[in-house]
């Protein structure tokens, strides 16, 4: 809620005011003062819809931000201090997204570090490196149990969250500080868990053997949203398989998969093949018997038109396997390379010796070489091998491309497998607004194109663990189809370090006993919870009432698939219910070749030296010039503009009150036309920018308002000044003194979310209290006068910016009195001049009554000037 209406006292102004040292000043008072704190008291009396909360985006802590956070988070700042000073309680809380892989390889490369779950837990265990360790392969890091690698993730994780903090402070990002979470902490675990276990009870998450991506350097299990396409280098092999009537050829990047091959699949309309369709052939080398088989997703164009499903070289052959159910033959392991024992259905065959001797146990690249070797011995290689780029899928952070193996994994449904909930997850979509609106189609897209549900498990260590055990048999065998959890009240657990209701340590791993999920979740299935972790849905059922469904997401448009997507299913399965009714949506920051700043590419900038060099308000100035969805160069040029302008608050301000007080009703003392003109036009400003902010527009309001800012500084402080001065009357002196202040008043305000520095600087000059927390503008706070006309300021500027420019061009100074000239232009630009004419006349240093005449456009003619003569020296 926004402060009692500000008394305005006598203002003390400093000799030299700066820009600099702004942030630390204010910073530590809006600290100090609680400024930006959530009044939750007031928020639950006054109800829901006083209320604007936001799901903000938890940055990941792992390393250091870059200019894409100051970004984004910068849009979202203007939004929530607007809707703060509009008159809602903003519930602006904080968190940390410090669980997952990101910090398990900062862990790694700082400290030098690897986890094995083997390993028994070492207590005061010391690091052999603290943040020289990068340059380390993963070999050559030391192995350590998961207890101890897991509390180095929190080491350092409170380490980065530190410096994040520091940041985010400085930006003057309005984030109430008491409201804060970190996602590995033991309510962000707790309610992850209860999500689960409820998930579960609904028969919404279930455990599957069945193929999987799998990232064979992070031994990790991947989802469809953390998918990447890249090209990856590989050769076409033509390969001959033998049937009744002679070689049937196909082509494959990956001949290593043979002795995983469970088909051949053509076009069912593909009439080279049809003869072939419900026959078998043999498989080169290896001599196993092959079905040939149709399915619509062969493609006749491609290489020989004909295919080897193999289980499993891609997605593709996963879809085989499924739609027409045939065998599970994999070899390759979690560890990248083939099997050790040779497969039953090689055994026995002409290609045991082979695959024991050249192939068991080798990797991709070296089983490779040798079936080719093979091949082209056999003569079943027809041809040299012919180099491609073949697409290949990545594991969004991975640097090899993913295998597919079999495992069993936890998944949550989300409409990939079932028509049905896939529909009520896009209607789902359309309940929410998304700004800019086209970004709606980004996630229909996506949602409609699912072909699995979403695995959620991760084979890590520092996460949130799946909260399940599983009972043991006589034969030590874990039951999967009897899970045992624990009570909500129990929450958080860890089955890897606590038995189970009814067992004790003792029994862990023997017959008869347990065993604890070795798994954790996939970071986002704590992330998709962001609403519900901030809200407190878990123990604090009023708060999370006053809260949730939150107002907006804000986030970048590259994450609509997975955090946006994956927070839209857990609300959904639930609550029923949307999580927010906004998306906002932000671009990318481009570098100097028009790519995105990434980490990964090594391109981005860090914020903190840019904020010391140009100010926080200049860089926010800068972001807040980016609108939401479209994406914004790095440009430093834009920030020293956003300084210009934050240096000509403080000197405006400085000057416009530096004309004396005004007694009694500011808006009665208004009466000059000049005056009443330019509040008008500042009340349209008001309308604008308001409007600008309510359609999520918050470019809009900025440019509206600064326009405005520039021409109320080089065109009406220029033309008032005498009058202010009293050089034309007590009464003239106090209109304009009168206007000076209410337009101070409201242009603060209105510039108040973009640069909070420098507007709380100024604003304390002459008020009690935070800018922060005075009601946002409306157009009553610039109702004076009989209407007036905006045009009129306009007009006298346009007169004004006309003598300077004869002035400018006859080489003489602006202090060059004008003995005579001619203003001409239409007559209601004319008669607009002259409700100004005795402005003008001091502002321009004109001696004479200017001599006026019609003319299409303004300009000003036949200006006689008379140079100020320098002193003798």
């Amino acid at each position: 809620m926004t402060d009692a209406p500000s008394t305005p006292r006598a203002a003390t102004i400093p000799d030299r005011p700066s820009i600099d040292g702004l942030e630390d000043t204010w910073s530590q008072v809006w600290r100090e003062q609680g400024t930006y704190a959530f009044d939750r008291a007031s928020a639950h009396e006054r109800g829901r819809s006083s209320v604007f909360s936001i799901d903000t985006p938890p940055p990941t802590a792992s390393g250091s931000l870059h200019m894409g956070h100051v970004f984004s988070y910068t849009h979202t700042d203007c939004m929530a201090r607007y809707k703060r000073m509009a008159g809602f309680e903003v519930f602006y809380p904080i968190g940390w997204d410090d669980n997952g892989l990101p910090t398990e390889k900062r862990v790694q490369n700082y400290y030098g570090v690897r986890g094995d779950a083997t390993l028994p837990y070492a207590p005061d265990f010391e690091p052999p490196h603290r943040g020289d360790a990068k340059s380390l392969k993963a070999a050559d890091t030391m192995p350590i149990s998961r207890q101890n690698f897991i509390e180095l993730c929190d080491e350092l994780t409170v380490k980065d969250e530190e410096a994040f903090e520091s940041l985010f402070r400085r930006m003057g990002f309005s984030l109430d500080w008491d409201i804060s979470y970190r996602t590995i902490d033991d309510h962000s675990r707790a309610t992850a868990q209860q999500a689960f276990l409820r998930n579960l009870a609904r028969g919404e998450a279930y455990q599957s053997e069945a193929p999987g991506l799998w990232d064979v350097t992070f031994q990790t299990a991947v989802a469809q949203a953390e998918l990447e396409a890249r090209d990856y280098p590989g050769a076409y092999h033509r390969v001959a398989f033998h049937g009744a009537d002679g070689p049937i050829h196909i082509e494959t990047t990956r001949p290593e998969l043979i002795p995983a091959v469970v088909a051949l699949i053509a076009h069912p309309d593909d009439e080279r093949y049809a003869a072939l369709f419900g026959t078998t052939v043999t498989s080169p080398l290896f001599g196993v018997e092959i079905p040939v088989v149709a399915h619509p997703a062969a493609e006749p164009d491609k290489g020989a038109g004909i295919a080897m499903c193999c289980t499993f070289g891609d997605l593709t052959d996963v879809l085989w396997w499924r739609e027409l159910q045939l065998p599970t033959r994999s070899i390759i392991t979690r560890s990248g390379r083939i099997q050790a024992e040779v497969p039953d259905w090689v055994a026995g065959g002409p290609g045991e010796a082979l695959f024991a001797d050249d192939v068991a146990g080798k990797t991709t690249f070296s089983a490779r070489e040798a079936i080719v070797a093979a091949l082209r011995e056999s003569g079943d290689l027809d041809g040299e091998p012919k180099a491609t780029q073949r697409k290949a899928n990545f594991y969004e952070r991975g640097e090899k491309p993913l295998e597919i193996v079999t495992s069993r994994q936890w998944y949550i449904r989300n409409g990939g497998r079932d028509r049905e909930l896939n529909a009520e997850f896009i209607e789902r979509g359309r309940q929410v607004e998304f700004h800019p609106a086209f970004m709606r189609a980004r996630y229909e897209n996506w949602v409609s194109g699912l072909n699995g549900d979403w695995l959620v498990s991760r084979q890590r260590f520092f996460g949130v663990p799946i909260p399940v055990w599983f009972p043991l048999d006589d034969a030590g065998d874990p039951v999967y189809d009897k899970p045992l959890v624990p009570c909500e009240d129990e929450l958080p657990v860890d089955p890897a370090a606590q038995a189970p209701s009814g067992y004790d340590e003792s029994q862990r791993g023997v017959p008869g006993g347990f065993v604890g999920d070795p798994d954790i979740m996939d970071t986002w299935a704590t992330s998709s919870l962001t609403p519900q972790i901030a809200g407190r849905w878990r123990d604090d059922p009023e708060l999370f009432a006053d809260v949730f469904p939150m107002d907006v997401r804000p986030q970048g448009h590259d994450i609509i698939r997975t955090w946006l997507f994956s927070t839209m299913v857990r609300s959904h399965l639930e609550f029923d219910s949307v999580p927010w009714h906004n998306a906002a949506l932000s671009g990318w920051i481009l570098d100097p070749d028009r790519k995105k700043m990434s980490k990964s590419k090594g391109n981005v900038v860090t914020p903190e030296d840019v904020v010391k060099e140009h100010s926080a308000d200049a860089v926010r100035y800068w972001a807040a010039s980016g609108r939401l969805g479209a994406d914004a160069a790095y440009d430093t040029g834009q920030m020293k503009v956003g300084r210009r302008l934050a240096i000509k608050v403080l000197n405006a301000t400085k000057f416009a009150l530096s004309f004396g007080e005004v007694e009694g009703n500011l808006a009665a003392a208004v009466t000059n036309p000049l005056d009443v003109a330019m509040l008008a036009e500042l009340r349209d400003v008001v309308g604008k920018a308001t409007a600008g902010f309510e359609s999520w527009d918050h470019t809009r309001a900025l440019e509206t308002t600064e326009t405005f800012f520039w021409t109320f500084c080089d065109d009406y402080l220029e033309l008032v000044k005498d009058r202010a001065y009293g050089g034309q009357g007590d009464e003239a002196a106090a209109s304009a003194r009168a206007a000076l202040r209410i337009a101070l008043d409201v242009l603060l305000r209105l510039l108040a979310p973009f640069l909070p520095y420098v507007t709380e600087e100024v604003w304390s000059w002459w008020h009690e209290g935070s800018v922060h927390r005075a009601a946002w503008p409306t157009t009553d706070d610039v109702a004076v006068g009989a209407g007036g006309d905006p045009a009129v300021l306009t007009a006298v500027g346009e007169a004004l910016a006309g003598v300077r420019k004869a002035k400018s061009e006859a080489k003489v100074g602006m202090r060059a009195e004008v003995a005579s000239l001619v203003l001409a232009g239409p007559a209601e630009w004319v008669a607009r001049v002259q409700l100004a004419e005795t402005d003008l006349r001091a502002a321009g240093r004109i001696t004479a009554t200017p001599t006026y005449a019609e003319a299409e456009t303004p300009e000003v003619r036949d200006a006689e000037l008379i140079p100020v003569e320098k002193p003798k020296a």
